[in-house]
């Protein structure tokens, strides 16, 4: 009862970063728009159509090289073009088609915007197009930059400081932030804003997967984890409800970040983890945690720590008391990730493992987009389709093991990559169903590699490794926008080569991950371990990256309070 209490507690508050995170999907979302024009309007022609108003002729707008002729109640005949506008020197009749002088003016009366699918956006609220168009490209890579940050920053505080406090401090902030945001008055300020936003949403969820990680038990464990993204693609679905409901940006954004605040208002109560309580050595505070867990569980008899652990008082007392340089309190970095052969080859596939997982995701996501249709349909399929994805991933954890279902569907990943590049474009179907594989094949990868994280390193590094590895996921997706705005930039590119270029990418990187992958350990249903010096030998090798800990830091005696309150623990004495 407890641990399942802590779980959805914690995991609920995962809906926000999958709020945020794809957010400016429609609130950074471009309309049809053209130039606006000095004077009151008569009359509007655009072809053979002609009407009183502008928003009459939206509805006919098909393309971004066409123009509208307006003519003004003093006589000026105007064609607006999305960036310029032009005043017919001959003004006589009103003719679409126009062969005589022009004279060519800037915007400097604004824009007119289609607004009959959004009220307002921030793309309209600032007028970020034409040459302020790479503004607005700008602000999801922003915000994937500010998640790169907080995730390295907020995993090594979670290490330093505990998990309890930064779940305390994120909630809090993806709350005020995600509402500061709405009352932004300009746009570098609300880009400013949602880099913070993106700090915390990001720190989060990587120290929320090590929360639940550390409180749920083996058996368990595998669908505990895999299912913090499943709440995660509930917040993609929530933003495609939200969207389709509110169409004025801030609106949108206050009810998106409202979402999560039951939350916020009782995120108080969640406690520290017994690892981190006892890797501190913390051993009253850990106790207080157990004592809490039995009368939760009901277990009448509460297993002491002295016990777990098989070491007197005395020896607790004096593990309170004993040297600063011991392993335990040395204070750890990100370079205890790579402090030998063994760990930093492990570390090297992981990082390279968050990397592929998140450009493929971004990539497939991509491609889905010409699937045409209503866009909130799709975004709202787009997190519903992840769902089937996990539950067949926790599946084959199970079953298999963590690093025998990351090999096949890494491997499959480049497999599909490969094939998506000589379907014939004509085949928009099989097209379809090969994105749809990839994004499976991808997604069971990208998911499973947070609780393998979690379970390849020790606890004093535990938080550092999820956040670094998010940090080289976040990579993945700053490059992924960059790389579809080549066309942009580079018009020797076509969308077509751009995408074959990212599936090339992401199909070569998959296939190597996948190699590497066979060197990492398994570790299903072993203990979580403690230091360094298990971690290690975990892989088979016996250089040490650390000093021997007393028994109490055992990741076997902490696994027996990881499983206490589930199952009845024997203790050989």
């Amino acid at each position: 009862r407890f641990q399942a209490c802590v779980y959805f507690a914690s995991v609920f508050q995962a809906m926000s970063c999958g709020i945020h995170y794809l957010s400016s999907v429609f609130m950074a979302v471009t309309p049809n728009f053209v130039c606006g024009f000095p004077g009151n309007v008569s009359s509007v022609l655009f072809h053979n159509s002609s009407a009183s108003s502008i928003e009459d002729i939206w509805t006919l707008w098909t393309s971004t090289e066409n123009y509208i002729v307006v003519q003004l109640e003093n006589g000026e005949i105007w064609e607006l073009d999305q960036c310029s506008r032009s005043k017919r020197e001959v003004s006589l009749d009103l003719a679409y088609e126009y062969k005589g002088n022009k004279s060519v003016f800037p915007c400097s009366d604004g824009f007119l915007y289609d607004d009959t699918k959004w009220k307002s956006t921030v793309v309209t609220q600032w007028d970020l197009v034409c040459d302020r168009e790479w503004l607005a490209k700008l602000i999801q890579p922003t915000f994937m930059l500010g998640v790169l940050i907080g995730a390295v920053i907020f995993g090594d505080i979670a290490d330093r400081l505990g998990r309890q406090r930064v779940i305390w401090f994120t909630s809090a902030g993806q709350f005020v932030f995600g509402i500061a945001v709405a009352f932004t008055f300009d746009y570098y300020s609300f880009v400013i804003v949602r880099f913070l936003l993106a700090m915390v949403s990001s720190g989060y969820l990587v120290v929320a997967f090590v929360y639940v990680t550390e409180f749920v038990g083996i058996k368990a464990r595998t669908w505990a984890s895999m299912h913090v993204h499943a709440f995660f693609a509930m917040g993609i679905m929530v933003v495609a409800l939200v969207g389709f409901l509110v169409r004025t940006w801030w609106v949108y954004q206050i009810f998106l970040s409202i979402a999560t605040l039951p939350f916020v208002l009782c995120c108080w109560m969640l406690p520290e983890t017994p690892f981190w309580l006892l890797s501190e050595e913390r051993y009253e505070d850990a106790q207080k945690v157990i004592d809490t867990m039995a009368r939760w569980n009901k277990v009448s008899t509460p297993c002491k720590v002295s016990e777990l652990c098989s070491v007197q008082q005395d020896d607790l007392d004096s593990g309170r008391t004993g040297d600063d340089d011991t392993s335990s309190t040395k204070k750890h970095s990100i370079l205890d990730l790579f402090c030998n052969w063994q760990i930093a080859r492990r570390t090297i596939t992981v990082w390279l493992i968050w990397f592929t997982g998140s450009l493929g995701y971004y990539v497939f996501s991509l491609s889905s987009v010409s699937l045409g249709g209503n866009e909130y349909l799709n975004l709202f399929l787009i997190g519903a389709v992840e769902l089937p994805c996990y539950i067949i991933a926790c599946v084959a954890m199970d079953k298999l093991g963590r690093r025998n279902t990351l090999i096949p569907f890494l491997i499959l990943s480049a497999l599909i990559c490969v094939l998506i590049m000589f379907i014939p474009q004509d085949f928009n179907i099989l097209i379809i169903l090969a994105n749809m594989a990839g994004k499976f094949s991808i997604g069971v990868a990208f998911g499973l590699i947070y609780l393998y994280t979690a379970e390849l390193y020790p606890t004093i590094v535990r938080s550092l490794a999820v956040g670094s590895g998010s940090m080289m996921c976040r990579v993945g997706s700053v490059v992924a926008p960059f790389c579809v705005y080549l066309r942009s930039v580079w018009i020797f590119m076509p969308l077509v080569a751009t995408v074959y270029f990212l599936q090339l990418l992401v199909g070569i990187m998959a296939l190597l991950s996948g190699i590497l992958t066979i060197m990492l350990p398994e570790t299903l249903g072993k203990p979580l371990t403690n230091t360094l010096e298990e971690a290690t030998e975990m892989g088979r090798n016996k250089k040490s990256c650390s000093e021997k800990t007393p028994p109490v830091h055992s990741g076997a005696a902490l696994e027996k309070i990881e499983m206490f309150g589930q199952e009845r623990v024997t203790i050989d004495k």
